[in-house]
């Protein structure tokens, strides 16, 4: 593949104010790329578009924070992986608690060879030994329980989002106030520019769509359906009166989740009827509805729960495959995608905003071969299938 120009020779000729690359959206997707653009090229004129520098609806700033290595894919195994080095670069701390899955003895045991054989330190436990580990947990109809040892837990997301942002105005880019609404394209469907809602444009060699949940609705402006939905998720707050030893991130079967947040817990659910675009409120009878009686019966003790508070977010879920979409559209070729990250975002960040400043800078990959996560997979109908996705 032979590199792209980082500036638009035609437009910057004309002496308009042109940037290299602006880039739709500083939550950590776009801050990612911004750090790794001005980090590999300081020269780069990078700039940062915005609309709520508050970060108030930011899945960035309502995640849950998590990272773990249980996936069922080598690369999103990788992702990962990349993303902790990085954290501890960072010098954001890991709670290194572990995920745990409870599930089939089977499909654990198939998942956890693929896992082990890159690099993942994940141990499979019989119910005596999760009852002899977790004397708190009710192993009645569970077969086995995957656990990480090393490598997996929880983290300050707003504090890497923080970290990667002020990095990136440091090394150069530009933080701009405004809201993206289209984009100029010229006959062969290159980006001259980004349009604004005011009515302002922002000339550009090239444009990154780092937009999270409302990334659809700026590939529609350009003409390029893309399956990344806006999908809510209400966290609830809870505390209880009895501590949980050792307590991980723990996955049930049926569909929960929850870990320890301090003194509290934090748990939620996929919501049924999950539908898009809900207002960012959170849903606060799904506890008792859907949340409670399941958390009783794995965990006696959280039969005293009690709900402390509860917010919502949003997942930008891929409904195609439940994974990333990373790199360009065929039909607009520099358009670059990172979306869909499925609520995998604040730890595949790091990675991908590597990724996608590679592909602007060099025109291919050089530190992880992300090509399985771009967008010919969407047009061909081959999807990346992840069998590992939480809510």
């Amino acid at each position: 593949m032979t590199p792209p120009s980082p500036r638009s020779a035609d437009l910057s000729s004309a002496g308009l104010n042109i940037a290299d690359v602006v880039i739709v959206g500083a939550g950590v997707i776009g801050a990612s790329v911004a750090y790794w653009l001005t980090r590999l090229e300081p020269s780069l004129a990078v700039q940062l578009l915005e609309r709520d520098r508050s970060f108030a609806q930011a899945s960035s700033a309502l995640s849950a924070s998590s990272i773990r290595q249980q996936f069922s894919s080598p690369l999103n195994i990788h992702l990962s992986r990349f993303g902790l080095g990085f954290l501890r670069e960072m010098g954001i701390d890991v709670t290194e608690r572990g995920y745990l899955y409870l599930g089939n003895a089977a499909a654990l045991r198939a998942i956890n060879a693929v896992q082990r054989a890159n690099g993942a330190d994940i141990a499979l436990l019989s119910p005596a030994e999760l009852s002899a580990r977790f004397p708190w947990l009710n192993v009645a109809g569970i077969e086995m329980g995957a656990l990480g040892l090393s490598g997996e837990g929880w983290f300050d997301g707003p504090a890497l989002h923080a970290e990667l942002l002020r990095r990136a105005r440091a090394q150069g880019a530009q933080l701009i106030d405004g809201e993206a609404k289209g984009f100029e394209r010229d006959a062969k469907g290159r980006i001259g520019a980004v349009l604004l809602a005011d009515g302002s444009r922002l000339a550009c060699g090239h444009a990154v769509n780092a937009a999270g949940p409302w990334a659809r609705a700026l590939a529609a402006a350009a003409g390029i359906p893309l399956p990344v939905h806006a999908r809510r998720r209400t966290v609830f707050v809870l505390s209880c009166p009895q501590a949980l030893a050792d307590c991980p991130l723990l996955i049930d079967p049926s569909g929960f989740w929850f870990r320890p947040e301090g003194r509290y817990f934090i748990a939620g659910t996929t919501p049924l009827p999950d539908l898009d675009d809900l207002p960012l409120q959170p849903n606060l009878a799904e506890f008792d509805e859907a949340l409670w009686a399941r958390m009783a019966h794995r965990v006696p003790a959280f039969a005293s729960l009690r709900v402390e508070r509860a917010w919502a977010g949003y997942y930008e879920m891929n409904l195609f495959d439940a994974n990333a979409v990373i790199g360009a559209h065929p039909d607009a070729p520099n358009l670059w995608f990172a979306n869909g990250f499925s609520g995998h975002g604040m730890q595949q960040a790091p990675a991908a905003g590597r990724g996608i400043a590679e592909l602007i800078l060099h025109g291919r990959f050089e530190t992880l071969d992300l090509a399985a996560l771009g967008f010919q997979r969407l047009l061909d109908g081959r999807p990346l299938v992840e069998s590992i996705v939480i809510g």
